[in-house]
């Protein structure tokens, strides 16, 4: 006789009845055997749940296979249906740097040391090198207690890398249910190190490392306000912050300890960025060490349909093909949060855990958990805690494969942008990343003139 048992996936299981035993418990040995099975059975589902493989979708049906591949907060939105995404392949293979890249960390390993500030210095000299690039830290060692602000500086130079950036998009105010308000922000970013040299100012005499300017096109009651940062290579000297508000008719100096607040009320802060932009220095940092996660990234980029377009004085443009799909409050039968990311898939891959402790008291949050790719030292999850250690927020970004450019030259490459700010106890997000419609600039590697960032001009955005 064969006798029907279910697995907690309600499949069907049959088993054998030793004969005579009518319907009442097998003897000893059925037993024994049906033990077994059901045992082989919970190893082989163990099993099953521990490997996702490209072509799996994650959704609520799925989910449990995640468990311990995502953020507690990112795995509750596949849990309850909220996220879906697919399971894709992104191997290390996907990414490749610049001409040079490899050279260059080569020779950071060999000569780059952290200094008493947590800066990377040239061992040899005890001062920061005018220029570096490639990878700072490439040995990252867990027992090393440096190790998680080496991971840090690894992130931040990916950034620079990438390179400077003129950027039209979209930043948009939802509620769990769909966009509540959209703001333009026209964005410019110049940065003096990490990149290839012919897109940074041949002069550096303040020693800059980075200086940005942000400026609201939209609504009317928004448009043109305006932030400007410089930051140093000066690990003791404070970045430099004005604002321009319209009604006031004048420049103001900003305290940089405010970077951590919201940016014009929204829920993404100037320390977010492009994941973190913080100063590496200001904080205490820990490593928490190293596991398999899962990562957002773009299907389309890692099929190669990323396209290019040169720029006339160098550098390229990126259209965004997944623009008008890309965030699930775009879509019209859409059932999950409005922010889900539902234009990106997911992919498994290793990555650094790395916490940091805000030094200044008055910052907003009291730690922040960093997810980073272990290979391209992108950003994945950050996890933003309170000083009483309750969670309050996620910042979650979209890692990219990389797209050639020229014969030497390869950047990130994307066909959507998505860069989205969770508020866990408000139940609402912030997104940007989302381009305007037409082909708004999106700009990487663009020269660009340091005069463009004097705050004594600040004031001619303003309306």
């Amino acid at each position: 006789m064969l006798a029907r048992i279910h697995d907690r996936h309600d499949h069907n299981i049959f088993v054998r009845r030793p004969r005579g035993s009518g319907v009442r418990a097998t003897t000893m040995r059925g037993g024994v055997r049906t033990i077994a099975l059901l045992v082989s059975l919970a190893a082989w589902t163990a099993g099953a749940r521990a490997e996702l493989k490209p072509g799996t979708v994650l959704n609520q049906d799925t989910a449990q296979e995640a468990e311990n591949l995502l953020p507690p907060e990112i795995y509750a939105h596949y849990q309850k249906g909220e996220y879906v995404n697919p399971i894709v392949d992104f191997p290390d293979s996907a990414f490749k740097w610049d001409d040079g890249f490899a050279e260059a960390t080569r020779w950071n390993g060999e000569h780059l040391v952290l200094d008493a500030y947590k800066q990377p210095v040239d061992k040899s000299t005890g001062k920061r090198p005018d220029y570096i690039t490639g990878h700072p830290f490439p040995d990252i060692r867990a027992d090393d207690p440096d190790a998680g602000v080496k991971v840090v500086w690894n992130n931040i130079y990916q950034v620079y890398n990438a390179g400077n950036i003129h950027t039209v998009s979209s930043l948009d105010w939802l509620s769990r249910t769909g966009l509540d308000r959209t703001s333009g922000q026209e964005g410019t970013f110049l940065f003096y190190d990490g990149q290839p040299k012919q897109y940074i100012p041949p002069q550096n005499p303040n020693n800059f490392l980075s200086q940005f300017l942000a400026v609201t096109t939209s609504p009317t009651d928004l448009q043109g306000t305006a932030a400007l940062g410089h930051r140093f290579k000066d690990p003791n000297k404070r970045d430099l912050s004005w604002a321009y508000v319209p009604a006031l008719r004048r420049v103001r100096a900003v305290s940089p300890a405010n970077r951590s607040d919201g940016f014009l009320g929204s829920d993404m802060s100037q320390d977010d960025g492009n994941f973190f932009d913080g100063k590496p220095e200001d904080f205490t940092w820990k490593l928490v060490g190293q596991r398999d996660a899962l990562l957002l990234t773009d299907p389309d980029a890692l099929a190669g349909k990323v396209v290019r377009q040169a720029m006339p004085g160098g550098g390229w443009r990126t259209p965004f093909a997944n623009n008008d799909r890309s965030v699930g409050f775009q879509l019209k039968d859409w059932k999950g949060v409005a922010w889900a990311p539902v234009a990106a898939g997911l992919a498994k891959r290793k990555i650094w855990v790395v916490e940091g402790v805000p030094k200044d008291r008055y910052y907003l949050f009291g730690k922040l958990e960093l997810w980073i790719d272990a290979y391209t030292y992108q950003g994945a999850w950050d996890r933003k805690s309170s000083w009483q250690g309750e969670m309050l927020n996620t910042f979650q970004v979209t890692a990219y494969p990389s797209a050639p450019f020229n014969e030497k030259e390869r950047g990130k490459g994307q066909t959507f942008g998505y860069q989205m700010a969770e508020n866990l106890k408000l139940g609402r997000a912030t997104l940007g990343g989302r381009l305007p419609p037409g082909n708004p600039p999106q700009n990487l590697r663009v020269p660009l003139d340091p005069a463009t960032f004097d705050y004594t001009t600040l004031n001619q955005f303003g309306k």
